[in-house]
Order: structure tokens, then sequence, then C-alpha cells
């Protein structure tokens, strides 16, 4: 028994030592070539304006940048929250109104014929032909940013989740067909679980495309002054020609886009490790 545990206690000191090791070796495979591309990219963007004497009214510098972010920090800080705002309301309402239509289209194939190919008119139609539309049902402002928004990342959702309910495995729907389950319970614990990746795959789609809407939305339907999101700060900013705040709203944008994609993608990792075989397999 002390050889055991003198052995068990330098199995733990080996493995101690190794794991910064292990965590060195996974950031140099992972991130040190993206950060030491993003230096490279900042660098050159600093220097070629000083090399061929650019104006910052057209191209500014990443000091010009953060300068002018710093100095309309107020009104940008406050068009972005405007903008998260429109976009969370713009995704859920994609989310739950795109799942529950693809569960509903998945129930019967008339029903999927008869309404899926309007989705898909739905989605050829460019969402700034009628815009002007939807501000006239909807009146300027938040209610027709939040219908914009809607209708660019609703069908991502809609065909994804469509897919994956149509994707059962055929041994497992056969098992259902011998137990003879209703028509609901093979949607709720077969059809539903199976589809989940598909599902979660539109929603991170989904999830960018509202913020894309939200800003495009504002464009059209925005309102100014301290309710201005980021797409009126741009046309604001693109009429004064203040080009270094223009690429800190489009910074912004882009910023608030990649942490709405992180934030849904670390949702579906966790639901899918509880509910689906798939996710469970990879952490192992």
């Amino acid at each position: 028994m002390p050889v055991t545990s003198e052995v068990e206690a330098v199995q733990r000191v080996a493995e101690s030592k190794s794991r910064p090791n292990q965590s060195w070796l996974t950031f140099k495979e992972y991130y040190v070539g993206p950060i030491v591309a993003f230096i490279l990219f900042l660098s050159m963007w600093q220097v070629i304006p000083i090399i061929f004497s650019i104006p910052p009214f057209i191209l500014p510098k990443p000091t010009d940048v953060l300068q002018a972010t710093i100095t309309d920090w107020a009104i940008l800080s406050a068009a972005v929250r405007v903008t998260i705002l429109e976009s969370v309301i713009g995704f859920l309402l994609s989310a739950v109104i795109g799942i529950s239509s693809s569960i509903l289209l998945a129930s019967s194939k008339i029903i999927e014929r008869s309404l899926y190919p309007y989705a898909i008119v739905l989605q050829s139609i460019p969402v700034v032909a009628v815009a002007p539309i939807i501000v006239i049902w909807f009146g300027a402002g938040l209610n027709s940013i939040v219908v914009i928004s809607f209708l660019i990342g609703f069908f991502p959702v809609i065909s994804n989740t469509l897919m994956g309910l149509q994707s059962v495995d055929k041994q497992m729907n056969e098992l259902f067909t011998i137990y003879r389950a209703s028509r609901w319970q093979r949607m709720w614990r077969l059809r539903i679980p199976a589809a989940l990746p598909y599902m979660m795959t539109g929603l991170k789609i989904s999830c960018t495309l509202s913020i894309v809407g939200a800003i495009v939305g504002e464009y059209v339907a925005g309102i100014g002054g301290g309710n201005g999101g980021l797409g009126y700060a741009i046309t604001v900013a693109a009429i004064q020609v203040k080009t270094p705040f223009l690429f800190a709203c489009g910074m912004a944008a882009a910023i608030l886009g990649i942490c709405f994609y992180l934030l849904v993608s670390l949702c579906a990792k966790w639901f899918l490790a509880n509910w689906h075989e798939s996710a469970m397999k990879q952490e192992n």
C-alpha cells in the first residue's frame, strides 16, 4: 500500500507539471497565429496612410478610430445598446416562430407543401424593397426595425430546423413504428431531439443576421436623438464625413455580431451536451 500511494503521488506531480505545457501547446496551436495576424494587420493599417499621405477622411488610421471612439463614446455606446435591444427581440422572434413553424410544417406533408414555398418566396424578396411598407404598417422606430430583423433571421431557423426534423434515423423511426408511437410522441421524443444540431446551426446563423437586419432597419426606419442605433449613427457619420467614427461604428457592429455568435454557440454547446448524444461524444 505505501508503494502504491507513492506511485500515485509521483503520477499526480507529473500530471501537474505537464498541464502548463499542455496549456501552452493549446494556446500556441490555436491562438498565436490569429494574434500575430491581427497585430500585422493593425501595423499595416497604421503605416499605409502615413506612407501614402492618405487623409483621415478617406482612410483613418487605427489611432484615429480609437480617438473617435473615445471622443464620441457616449453616442456610440447609446447606439450599441439600442441595436442590441432590437437584435435580441428580432432574434427571439425568429427562434420561437421559426422553430414552431418548422414543427408545424414537419407534422404534415400537406402543410409543408402548401406553406413552405411561401417561406422561400419571403426570403427571396429583398428586405429593403418591402421596408417602406413595413414602416407604413408598423410606424417608424423600434417596431419596424424588430420586424425587419425578424424577417432576415427567420428563414435560416425554419430551413435548418425543418431539415433536421426530416433527417431522422431510419432504424429509430421503424422502432417507434413497432411500438405504435403516436405522431406527436414521434415528434417530441424522436424527431425534435434528432433535429437539435440542425436547429442550433440555424440559430447561430440567425443571431448574426438579426444584427444585420436591425442595422438595415435603422437605415430605413430608425429615429434620431438618443433613440438611434448603429444604423442611424452610421448614416449621420457618413453625412458629416466623420470617417473615423464611421469605422468605429462598423467595428462595434462586427464585435457585437461576434459576441452574439459566441454567446449562442455557448448556449448551443451546453444544450446539446445535455440532450444530444453527438455533443456528449465530442466532450469525451
